[in-house]
């Protein structure tokens, strides 16, 4: 099933998610629901926060930035309750782009490579090492399990730029191709 995606300014994109437990109810059911939704709006990552659950899961599939970028083919993978170990000092820019902020893209340095402990959707445990566009994307994503959007990242000046193009997102003042919920939108009588 295709879930709507929550728009910028809605709480559940601002909480901490909690972690998941293997008795989580419908959990394999949701991680199905998540990749169809993410295949439905082209993206290249969905974190369990932008489908309103405030929980530590995301997924990726990295395949659309291919072949642009030849280590994001065939990198497809759920992340449960991830931890972020370690990032390198080394730092490139990127302009990203997110489904909860459609049409807004802005260039977010970030670390070139990270060491992730996570686990799988069969909740074996994993440790590895991420660099480049599979590092980037998994970043953006567990932001996301943060509390954070790639927006909160970019400098100052440039947010205060964007904010009436964010209040109007929030508000449902935008063209998408997903079902959204915006949490400002006012309800036409």
């Amino acid at each position: 099933m295709i879930l709507p995606i929550v728009a910028y300014g809605h709480p559940t994109l601002k909480a901490i998610a909690q972690p998941v437990t293997p008795d989580y109810p419908e959990l394999g059911t949701l991680i199905q629901d998540m990749w169809e939704t993410l295949a439905h709006s082209e993206g290249v990552g969905l974190a369990a926060p932008q489908v309103n659950k405030s929980i530590q899961l995301f997924l990726v599939d990295g395949n659309p930035f291919y072949p642009d970028y030849p280590a994001a083919k065939d990198f497809k993978q759920v992340f449960i309750n991830a931890e972020l170990l370690e990032a390198s000092e080394e730092m490139e820019p990127f302009r990203e782009g997110c489904l909860s902020l459609p049409n807004i893209y802005e260039e977010v340095m970030r670390p070139n490579k990270i060491r992730l402990k996570y686990l799988d959707e069969n909740f074996q445990e994993h440790e590895e090492v991420f660099e480049g566009i599979r590092a980037r994307i998994i970043q953006h994503e567990y932001e996301h399990l943060q509390g954070h959007v790639f927006v909160d990242d970019i400098a100052p000046l440039r947010k205060t730029l964007l904010q009436g193009k964010l209040r109007a997102i929030s508000e449902g003042k935008c063209d998408v191709d997903y079902r959204m919920i915006f949490p400002r939108k006012k309800k036409h009588r």
